[in-house]
């Protein structure tokens, strides 16, 4: 059982709370822009997933049908206390490899491109980790968890990562040696020297501390949050691919043809020499940290808000077509979400290509209406609505661009970082 959409809820309800508790402190952790950027990645990562065939779903399937050692019982309760420990063990490798090499850092930098620390930073997860993470599961198949109980144990592992995603909670004693806590994590969201690539658990710490990876909180010295090169940008669609950008065009560029395959599996952070004295990179100045802030006016905020709001209530009603309804229709929806997003992060940042991307939006999203509603698809009560959602949202969207624009002067917008 996925656990994950009851969930959800929930973690609304804690980082309203959470706001309101950081605020009414005088120590808030959230600014608006970060925060809508965090839950469009949260959304982006789940929509791609309705039209994406998992490689590892197959992968798994395959296993459990015909190489599975039939280890695992799902009546017995011991058997799930174990199969929690395989998987939080199988986790830590997965999450330190992908820290320590660069094709698999690629995707999960998503994670941790936030400069900002609360618990919407939880919900920034990539939308091209079915490239990756189902490799490192596969053991679990080959003694013969069945699917069941694997999603049931994975989802419950990616809830309890939630709440340890908050500056409010303290060290929490004799929990710090064997839990993953607020504490541990935040050292591992910091790129404070002594902090990288540390406490790489998901539940327990005790795997750090076995293999040496394990680092305490030292309160005289705060975690800074956020990536050595940072993103500076907004835009999730970015956020998403630009280490691979990087990669590719690195690969492409270099000379020599050893350093054209090293790229893929170098350990993070590696380029070619060549490629890294013609295009070098900067990075962040712990000493006179900034963050990355572009702000819009108080006006565009509500409007970019209501936005969001519109765009998830598309979201939750894909959510519920999703077994019964076309996968075309599925795939249309999908399509008006991830870039609807892409557009609210390009008006975050004001970059010049954001009037572009809107009129492509517009058409893009006309297009899949009227093809739902001449194939059927839609009811003439849904095709209406669907012309009504677009017409309130493309007004709301150029208010804002037209607004930022004569208030603000443009920016570059990432796409060629």
């Amino acid at each position: 059982m996925n656990f994950v959409p009851y969930a959800v809820p929930v973690f609304i309800a804690l980082i309203v709370l959470e706001f309101c508790w950081g605020w009414l402190k005088g120590k808030n952790t959230y600014r608006f822009n970060d925060s809508i950027n965090s839950l469009s990645l949260g959304l982006l990562s789940v929509v791609t997933k309705f039209i994406f065939l998992s490689v590892g779903y197959i992968v798994f399937v395959k296993i459990e049908q015909h190489y599975s050692l039939g280890l695992f019982d799902s009546q017995n309760t011991g058997h799930w206390i174990v199969g929690l420990l395989i998987y939080d063990f199988l986790y830590y490798w997965f999450h330190r490899i992908s820290h320590e090499r660069q094709f698999f850092w690629g995707s999960h930098v998503v994670h941790h491109q936030s400069e900002d620390y609360n618990l919407s930073t939880a919900l920034r997860q990539t939308s091209t980790s079915f490239f990756t993470t189902w490799i490192f599961f596969i053991p679990c198949f080959i003694l013969g968890m069945p699917i069941a109980m694997y999603v049931s144990i994975a989802s419950a592992h990616l809830i309890y990562q939630f709440w340890v995603h908050s500056q409010h909670i303290p060290k929490l004693g004799v929990l710090e040696w064997f839990l993953i806590t607020p504490s541990n994590h935040r050292v591992h969201h910091a790129q404070n020297e002594q902090y990288i690539d540390k406490n790489y658990g998901g539940v327990l710490i005790v795997w750090d501390r076995l293999f040496g990876t394990f680092k305490e909180e030292d309160y005289q010295e705060a975690p800074i949050y956020g990536i050595r090169v940072p993103l500076r940008s907004w835009n999730p669609a970015w956020a998403n691919v630009h280490i691979f950008v990087t990669m590719l065009s690195d690969a492409w560029r270099t000379k020599l043809w050893r350093d054209k395959l090293r790229i893929f599996w170098a350990k993070t952070g590696w380029r070619p020499e060549d490629m890294a004295a013609r295009y070098p990179q900067q990075k962040t100045n712990l000493e006179q940290f900034e963050k990355y802030n572009r702000q819009l006016s108080v006006s565009s905020n509500l409007v970019i808000f209501v936005q969001y709001l519109l765009v998830s209530g598309l979201y939750f009603w894909t959510s519920l077509h999703l077994l019964e309804g076309s996968y075309w229709l599925i795939f249309g929806t999908t399509i008006v979400q991830i870039i609807t997003v892409v557009v609210i992060g390009m008006v975050l940042d004001g970059g010049g290509h954001v009037r572009i991307m809107e009129a492509i939006r517009l058409c893009v999203t006309l297009v899949i209406i009227f093809s739902l509603f001449k194939t059927a698809l839609i009811s003439s009560a849904l095709f209406n609505t669907g012309l009504l959602y677009l017409c309130v949202s493309n007004l709301m969207m150029w208010f804002v661009i037209l607004r930022e624009d004569a208030i603000q002067p443009k920016v570059d917008d990432g796409l060629n970082a």
